[in-house]
Parts: structure tokens; sequence; C-alpha cells
């Protein structure tokens, strides 16, 4: 597979047509395996001197936010660098000078930013319902099972078992157990098809992992949110609709949320707290009964509380011991910054009103006779970047 890629790499360098194995936008590990495996498959069984090169649809700075498929790449020896990526390669070049043929893995239907590419599609292999009305028009090979990989993992073995390797059986095989929730008879994901391939691989390579230690590992790395951003855990798991000219993004938080604990056992101060009903389960609102008790004297209860959280967090499995120190030095610099950040936002609740305007025969009025400027979102994210920007400057000037 390493040398695969790093053929398929170099493919783009050269002025040649392309066959283009395309996963999906979200770029789960279905799609991403879905695609490697394909491509490499096409490729080892093309009678012509055709190209077939493996797409992930996504940037690559995006790859950190899929944990597991980070931690799949890294147990069977691919390094992230030979990967191509959506930012990588120009399909709408390569579609308009005619050097493109696309094949969709893990999909069928076209995102409307890529509507002229549907000329382009030559193949589809996909596990979902088909839409008909968006398919392209094209071979068509749609199998409502649990996983895309086995429908990939078919094709091989139906068709050139022989190129089947220990590290394309790995990839399959821990794909199809996480897709299919580990082959649990209770959740009812897996189809007999999905049984039938896990088994065949199992009898081809008995020293594939067990299935209950690759499913946990990959289980735990995908809701690992360990080391990202707050960002980063916002687009982790982000999906998005349109409709009539709006967009609404929905994202998904993989973590425990502890304060309300906090809160409702504080004494020091006193909140006196009164749960309101909610309409959603994750989602805790109080009425507070001490309504003297303001933001900036409930930071410090918060940043105790988060302090207590970040302790009992340990280094990641698999990520050296200096790394962990590193996060939490940054950790350290960012509560710096974000701390100057509230201490400004909260000075409003207790400060002084402003002084009289001075006389001043010069001029008129003064510009704060009608009181501070209106902050808006603008402005605050504004100064969120500086303080962003102030920090990462800092700490590259204490790196040299």
């Amino acid at each position: 597979m390493e040398d695969y890629l790093q053929g398929c790499r170099a493919a783009l360098q050269e002025s040649r047509p392309l066959h283009v194995v395309l996963g999906n936008e979200a770029c789960d590990l279905d799609s991403m395996v879905s695609a490697l495996t394909l491509a490499f498959y096409l490729a080892k069984t093309s009678e012509a001197e055709e190209i077939f090169v493996p797409v992930l649809n996504i940037k690559r700075s995006e790859l950190p936010l899929r944990g597991d498929n980070v931690f799949f790449l890294q147990k069977v020896h691919i390094p992230e660098t030979l990967l191509i990526f959506r930012d990588e390669i120009d399909l709408h070049a390569l579609h308009q000078a005619g050097q493109l043929t696309l094949i969709l893995v893990d999909h069928h239907v076209l995102p409307k930013s890529d509507a002229a590419l549907e000329e382009a599609v030559a193949e589809v292999l996909d596990h979902r319902p088909i839409e008909h009305k968006h398919c392209p028009p094209c071979q068509v090979s749609v199998e409502l099972v649990g996983s895309c990989t086995t429908l990939v993992a078919e094709r091989i073995l139906q068709g050139a078992p022989e190129i089947l390797d220990r590290t394309i059986a790995e990839l399959l095989h821990g794909t199809i157990l996480l897709d299919c929730v580990n082959m649990d008879r209770k959740i009812g994901k897996a189809t007999p098809k999905d049984s039938q391939y896990v088994e065949r691989l199992e009898a081809l390579f008995p020293d594939l992992p067990r299935r209950d230690d690759i499913f946990d590992s990959l289980q735990k790395a995908k809701f690992d949110v360990s080391g990202l951003t707050t960002e980063q855990m916002l687009r982790k798991d982000l999906k998005t609709i349109y409709r009539q000219g709006t967009k609404v993004a929905v994202s998904a938080i993989y973590m425990d949320l502890e304060l309300c604990d906090v809160l409702e056992r504080s004494q020091s101060p006193p909140l006196k707290l009164t749960p309101l009903p909610s309409t959603h389960p994750d989602l805790q609102a109080y009425l507070q009964g001490n309504t003297q008790v303001s933001r900036k004297k409930l930071l410090p209860l918060l940043q105790e509380a988060l302090s207590a959280y970040s302790d009992s967090m340990q280094t990641p499995p698999g990520q050296p011991e200096t790394e962990g120190v590193a996060r939490e030095q940054a950790d350290k610099e960012s509560d710096r910054a974000g701390n100057s950040l509230i201490t400004g936002l909260s000075q409003d609740e207790e400060d002084p009103p402003l002084p009289p305007t001075p006389m001043n025969s010069l001029v008129d009025e003064c510009p704060l006779d009608q009181g501070l400027p209106k902050l808006s979102a603008e402005a605050v994210f504004e100064k969120c970047s500086q303080i962003s920007l102030s920090q990462s400057a800092t700490a590259s000037l204490s790196k040299k």
C-alpha cells in the first residue's frame, strides 16, 4: 500500500488522465478506507495503463479531527504524508481539461459546489438508500449493508484475492467492525454479508487483532477530543443543513460536563440554584436565587473546577510525555490570555459610573457623553483573534 500511495503522489505531478476514487465529505473511517482500498484494487486489476488515485474529501488540516482515522493509519504504518486530500488536487481543472474520471465511494450525491463534476462520474459504490433524482447516470452498485468497506472487501475477494495483503485485510477488518458496532446483534447494524466478510478475512489472516481489541481501540480514538482546540471540537462531528438560503450547523462534543455538580454544591459563594425544565437531556438550566453573585464572583469557582478537571486528565496513550507537558504549558498560556479577556469583559458589572465630562472651551461635547461605545459581536471576535495571535507570537519567541 505504501509503494502504491507514493506512486499516486508522483502521478499528480504528471499531466495525465486520472481515475479519482473520491470518498464522502465526512471522511469517516469507512469513507477513507473504502477509497484507499478500492483505488488500490482498481489499480492492481486494470489492464490498461490507467492511474487510480484515492482522494480524501477533506482538507489536510481537518484530518486531526478524525481521531480513529489517524489512529488506524498509524497502526497499519501508512504515513499521512502519502495521502492525497481534496485541497491538494484540483478536480474541476482536471475535468475542464478532459482528464478526470470520477468514482464515488460511500456516497452517490455530489454537493452543489461539485455539481459540474457529475459528468465525470463513471461509477458509484455505496451502502445507503439511493436518491434517484440526484444520482449520476452511470454504473451504480448500492447494497444496504452495515459498512461500505464490506462491499469493497467483497469485490477484492471475488475479483482478485491474490492482491490482498495483511495491511489491506487489517484496514477492511477493523473498519467493518467499527461500522457494525463489533457485530453486536442487539444493535442490529451488521448484516449477514458484513459478518460473512469479517469471518473470511479472519480465516485468511488468523493473526488479525481480536475483534474486541480493535473495536475498543478505534471507538476510543474516535471519541477522543484530548489535544483538540475548542474550534476543532466543534468541527469534529459538525453536520450542516441548507434550507432556502439558510445554513444551520450542529456540533456534538463527546465529553462529560461536570460543572453542573460544582455549581449546585457551591457554598462559597452560595448560588441557591433551582433547576429549570429543559427540553434537551444534555442541557441543564438554573434559576439563580442569590442575585448578589455576579459573573465576576463566579469565575474563581469555575476556574478552580476547570483546574481540577485538567489535573485529572492524563497524557493520552501513545503520546510522549514531553508532548503532554508542552500542551499543559500551552493551556496555561491560554488561561492567562483568557483571564485577561474575561477580566476586561466583566468590568461592566461593578465599575462605577463614568465621571462627568470636564468643561473644555475647545470642544462642544465629549465623545463619552453618550456613554461607552456599544460592543458588537464582530468587535469581540476581533479581540479574541488579536489575543490568539499575540499568544502565538509570544509562544514562538519563547521557543526561540
